[in-house]
């Protein structure tokens, strides 16, 4: 939570915040689950631009963090340095987005982030701007040859590795192949014992 008490409610009253925060756990995770994220607990730091408005308080920030993941093609680790921009207003709890206060009976925007006491939650925010700001796909580096799709290995750490791939429309016929050439085999060595049985008699 972030206090607005000492900003004001003055319109174009200014206030810069630097704080270190640490990353939430589940299910508030900043990131994108199972894929890349900022661990629980690591610190993520936050630069705010607090600004009074007649409607409320207008937070523009930039949250910076080291995000850790796998790489999607050979599954190493990967860890990005990210920045992550946002722009938020919270309102007041005695007005609606148009700066006039609130008349009951009004329907209430469930996008609006308000003020409670003078206080606002940027987590769900900075969720939003951190998962906006990671790369949907990492990768360890962009030319990564990823995983050998036989056998699993590495093809980053063997460039020439490779398997003889044989055509399954082609198998049916290179075992009949085989059929027919043990055959003849066969009937080959039926005939040589035919020659020799002349020759003895």
């Amino acid at each position: 939570m972030f206090d607005t008490h000492e900003l004001g409610r003055r319109p174009g009253a200014l206030q810069r915040l630097s704080r270190t925060v640490d990353a939430p756990g589940p299910p508030a995770v900043l990131g994108i689950d199972g894929v890349i994220g900022v661990p629980e607990g690591r610190p993520v730091e936050l630069d705010l631009r607090l600004e009074s408005v007649m409607e409320g308080v207008l937070v523009t920030g930039t949250a910076r963090a080291r995000a850790e993941g796998e790489c999607v093609r050979c599954l190493e680790p990967v860890r990005v340095d990210l920045a992550a921009d946002f722009q938020e207003m919270f309102s007041y709890p005695d007005a609606d987005e148009r700066g006039r206060p609130a008349e009951p009976g009004d329907d209430e925007d469930e996008d609006i982030l308000h003020l409670e006491d003078g206080l606002f939650d940027l987590e769900p925010v900075l969720r939003d701007a951190v998962v906006l700001a990671l790369p949907m796909q990492p990768v360890c580096r962009e030319d990564c040859e990823g995983l050998c799709s036989t056998c699993g290995a590495s093809l980053n750490d063997d460039p020439d590795h490779h398997h003889d791939a044989v055509d399954i429309r082609w198998a049916a016929l290179q075992g009949l192949a085989e059929t027919i050439q043990d055959g003849e085999k066969d009937n080959m060595g039926g005939a040589e014992a035919g020659v020799d049985e002349k020759q003895e008699k």
